[in-house]
């Protein structure tokens, strides 16, 4: 699977608004390699980081769970 970042398929939280403070990550590769791509959806063409599944998972739950304030 490619890490271009034109070719993944990115997702944006449906609990998104358009305040422009949105990332948007790819899930298809992390089922690949184990990491998930992470961008800054107001620069699609800009830095991609990525983080293992796993801390990405913890880092969802954290913030669903109230753990986390973003």
């Amino acid at each position: 699977m490619t890490t271009d970042p034109q070719v993944l398929i990115w997702f944006k939280s449906s609990y998104s608004g358009n305040g422009g403070t949105c990332v948007e990550w790819a899930p298809a590769q992390a089922a690949v390699t184990g990491m998930v791509p992470v961008r800054d959806s107001k620069d699609p063409n800009g830095s991609v980081i990525s983080v293992p599944s796993r801390s990405f998972a913890e880092f969802i739950a954290g913030v669903k769970g109230g753990r986390i304030a973003v």
